[in-house]
């Protein structure tokens, strides 16, 4: 099946025809500056690419172009929009209720907007992007992916807060997690690698801009590190990871801010830009050879998934696989040899020369632990794409 696969943002759009079958990927799209002055559109095909100038007020004028591009012209990979068969979206968290995929209706769709706030920095674009398939496409059957949808396996004692437990019956104020189509993949090869996942443990790392860490368990996730909100978890390359809520109040006092902008700061002012002024992992590495500041944002980062592995060893009773995953944990071998040092204790004989010699091909599969490490630690890089065409394309299937 032909599945587009969009992921919309506040002023971005990505979009991905491929083949479920085979996973070959048709042609690709990001939509940059979308409602801002100076938008364009790169647009890969075929091992070339070109990038489009030109004005994109909304995110249906995005997508529009990225239709024309996909049936014009020496760019285009198909003939007519009859050869698409669905559309699979990409919403990071719409709370309990929305926790698997779920074919977009137009009642679904005008339930959805009751739910934003669980995730207000990613949830605006993703229902712009939802609607101008909807228009554009009236059609096709559009479902929603859900980023939560693999951590709603996670027990109480996992996703609750001690909160007043009102806040949860009434409001859902609760443990979500994101990146779970990731996590997902990760456990669907780890299954194809080693075979049935029954008895088998697993910690899911993916680390990149944004980074989150998933304990999986007889192929389930049972926890993971980012919250009610992204902004849980690891140091992250804009956003604090987990924090003394007290710190708040007194951030918003020294900067007589507002509790949003306060929110903002975190999110987007902090993590490793906050202490260094680098969020890139590589203009990190290159300073830190002479900025402390650099080596101590590198430091913090590694130190926070360390204990994350650490715990979630401990909470199931062991680990058999670690996994790298994500722009940072596929290509950064720095990265990983930092988290992997001095976890002898839990098993790991991690191979260190191993780790930088198979740092490329970037797109492969790598294991970097000694024969008789009783962990293994490896590199398997994501397709979040495709878990979402896979989950479209099974959405569809059990609705028939």
């Amino acid at each position: 099946m032909k599945v587009l696969v969009v992921n919309a943002g506040s002023s971005s759009l990505k979009a991905q025809l491929m083949e479920t079958k085979t996973g070959d990927v048709f042609a690709n799209a990001y939509c940059e500056r979308v409602g801002i002055n100076g938008s364009f559109m790169t647009y890969k095909w075929n091992d070339k690419k070109v990038v489009i100038t030109e004005d994109m007020p909304s995110h249906k004028d995005a997508f529009q172009l990225f239709l024309n591009t996909l049936m014009n012209g020496e760019t285009a990979v198909i003939s007519s929009l009859d050869e698409i068969k669905a559309i699979g979206h990409r919403v990071v968290n719409l709370g309990e209720k929305y926790n698997k995929s779920i074919i977009v209706t137009k009642e679904v769709f005008a339930d959805m907007q009751n739910y934003l706030h669980f995730a207000p920095l990613h949830n605006p674009g993703a229902m712009s992007g939802m609607k101008a398939c909807m228009e554009l496409m009236p059609n096709k059957t559009n479902v929603a992916v859900f980023d939560t949808a693999f951590h709603s396996t996670m027990p109480k004692k996992a996703y609750m807060y001690a909160l007043p437990y009102e806040l949860y019956e009434e409001n859902k104020i609760r443990r979500y997690g994101a990146h779970g189509t990731s996590h997902r993949y990760i456990a669907r090869k780890c299954e194809e690698l080693f075979g049935d996942l029954t008895g088998k443990k697993i910690i899911s790392c993916h680390v990149g801009s944004g980074s989150s860490i998933c304990a999986i368990k007889d192929g389930q996730c049972v926890d993971t590190s980012m919250g009610y909100t992204p902004l849980a978890g690891v140091v992250m390359g804009t956003r604090t990871g987990d924090i003394d809520p007290a710190v708040i109040p007194d951030i918003m006092k020294i900067k007589n801010i507002s509790a949003d902008e306060a929110i903002t700061l975190m999110n987007k002012k902090s993590g490793l830009i906050g202490v260094c002024g680098f969020s890139d992992m590589r203009d990190i590495e290159s300073a830190k050879v002479t900025d402390e500041k650099a080596q101590l944002a590198f430091d913090m980062m590694v130190y926070s998934i360390k204990k994350y592995i650490g715990a979630y060893a401990a909470a199931m009773n062991g680990v058999d696989y670690i996994v790298f995953t994500a722009g940072i944990g596929e290509k950064d071998e720095e990265v990983r040899a930092a988290v992997c040092a001095d976890m002898e204790y839990l098993g790991v004989e991690f191979d260190f020369e191993k780790n930088i010699k198979m740092h490329k091909p970037f797109g492969e599969i790598q294991e970097f632990t000694k024969p008789n490490s009783k962990v293994k630690v490896l590199r398997i890089p994501t397709d979040e794409e495709l878990m979402i065409a896979l989950d479209t394309e099974e959405t569809i299937k059990k609705s028939n």
